[in-house]
């Protein structure tokens, strides 16, 4: 139970989840919750009346799809009270109540939500009930002062016998404010070519060196309605207090890295600075840059990843998938044959393998990588990749997103990719993967592919992306020098080493192959 909500307001939520279940629907939505604030006779119900959506108007003009329970009497519902249901409600009706929530915390009820701040939900979002209620003149904005009158709120100010006289701003305050946004623009810029340099020649990264520097052009783009003769005139660098103030941290760097972090926070800090006060100056200003950093965040995450997986994948070049009934003999001789020829990541890849089996699987797989410092992967599954205590799980572009796997396995395991395009590839490394499959490059026995990536695709990700990434598809050691030759140091394999007689020597000839 929602202790936020009135027991009213609780009720008319209950009797909504009814209605979306008697009507069939698979989730609660605000056409429930408007039928339910009607239904109850709640306080929301007076002020819905009094602009003609009654009972019989919602029968005529919003009616409940394929309803099973006969709804010509409202107390055909029965008793809601203690009514209890799993069916989820609609990410609309979320926003609905979330608009709702943020009413009576503005009136200082955060405890308390009633039915006319549902309402004022309602009339809020925008669903698919937006026409309806602004048919019968329902506006958010007419309806806040209603809703804190029902509630017993006070919405005009309290009366006091002295008054504040404030000054309009003078010529000096707006000096004030172009010398701050003009040393917080020069930070800012300042900051994102020590970035875009690191990630251009420590790095060598052109999708990374790319982003870096559109963030400085689109910079300098928002700044574009401040006149520079304006922000130069406004300088005064000879009297700035802050030039001779540093700290001992500020004079130490003990890598490039340390460069790179602390720029990406100096130009995030001054992009903050650009935001408030350049909402002095504009809205539209202050958005702009608002935006910016932002995408400094998705950049410093982007970067950081990149840097690290570099080193956690230092000198783990050859990557094997297994899948049980590819093994002539059972996977297990040909993994441990494999991870003493060379092979640093399995990943254990069962598509109809039983729930109980696949784990006491990967566990075993798990215990075999362990024992030599190898990864362990586990395809498509992040449950059994947690319960098995693997190193990641690695999903594809029709599984789950690398945020939801994320939320399952955690900060600390890996999550890989498969890339079919560029694009992917791209968005992959922007959405927090640790490394990409690049593929499929030639046709497998594994796998069935409508269409091939190809080598083209490997020299456009050996040209771009410097996040782990392993070529697959097809690949053995009659075709490894093509793939080598392609720009790719490190590919994942699958028949060319199960199914082989000796998958210990198939293991070796492509772990040279790519040493």
């Amino acid at each position: 139970m929602d202790q936020s909500f009135t027991v009213g307001a609780l009720r008319v939520l209950s009797l909504a989840e009814r209605l979306a279940r008697e009507s069939g629907a698979a989730s609660v939505e605000p056409l429930h919750v408007l039928w339910g604030l009607v239904l109850d006779e709640s306080r929301a119900a007076e002020i819905l009346a009094g602009q003609g959506i009654t009972f019989e108007m919602l029968r005529a003009e919003a009616p409940l799809p394929a309803p099973r329970t006969e709804m010509d009497d409202p107390e055909a519902t029965g008793d809601i009270d203690g009514a209890t249901s799993s069916i989820a409600r609609s990410e609309s009706l979320r926003d609905v109540l979330y608009a709702a929530r943020n009413l009576a915390g503005d009136a200082g009820r955060q405890a308390e939500i009633g039915t006319e701040y549902l309402l004022y939900g309602l009339a809020e979002v925008d669903t698919e009930l937006t026409p309806l209620l602004r048919k019968y003149q329902l506006q958010p904005q007419a309806l806040a002062p209603q809703a804190a009158a029902l509630s017993g709120q006070v919405s005009e100010p309290i009366d006091v016998d002295f008054s504040i006289a404030w000054k309009d701003r003078t010529e000096d305050q707006h000096t004030d404010t172009l010398r701050i946004l003009d040393a917080a623009a020069n930070r800012a810029r300042e900051g994102l070519r020590v970035v875009e340099d690191y990630v251009r020649f420590a790095l060598d990264d052109a999708h990374l060196s790319s982003l870096a520097k559109h963030c400085r052009h689109d910079l300098t783009a928002a700044l574009a309605p401040l006149a520079s003769a304006d922000l130069l005139a406004a300088r005064d660098t000879p009297h700035d207090v802050g030039t001779n103030v540093r700290t001992h941290a500020e004079t130490q760097r003990a890598s490039p890295l340390d460069v790179l972090k602390a720029n990406l926070k100096r130009a995030q800090e001054a992009g903050r600075t650009l935001e408030e006060f350049g909402k002095v100056v504009s809205a539209e200003l202050g958005e702009a840059i608002g935006q910016l950093r932002y995408r400094l965040y998705t950049l410093e995450k982007a970067i950081l990843l990149t840097e690290a997986n570099r080193q956690r994948f230092e000198g783990l070049n050859l990557y094997l998938l297994v899948t049980e009934e590819q093994c002539p003999h059972g996977s297990g001789p040909v993994i441990r044959k494999a991870l003493a020829n060379g092979v640093g990541i399995i990943q254990v890849r069962e598509k109809s393998m039983p729930d109980r089996s696949l784990l006491a699987h990967a566990r075993r797989v798990r215990e075999w990588t362990k024992e030599v410092g190898a990864l362990c992967i586990i395809n498509d599954r992040p449950d059994i990749a947690v319960l098995a205590d693997a190193d990641g799980v690695h999903v594809g572009q029709e599984e789950l997103s690398v945020r939801d796997a994320r939320r399952i396995v955690g900060p600390d395991r890996l999550v890989g990719v498969s890339t079919h395009t560029i694009a992917q590839a791209r968005q992959a490394v922007l959405d927090g993967a640790d490394y990409l499959g690049v593929g499929p490059v030639f046709p497998s026995g594994t796998k069935k592919f409508a269409e091939f990536a190809g080598l083209d695709f490997v020299r456009e990700v050996a040209a771009e992306i410097t996040l782990p990434w392993f070529a697959i598809g097809g690949i053995t050691p009659e075709n490894i020098g093509q793939v080598k030759a392609a720009g790719a140091s490190r590919v994942a394999v699958s028949g060319a080493i199960a199914t082989s007689d000796d998958p210990g020597e198939v293991a070796a000839q492509l772990d040279a192959a790519l040493r």
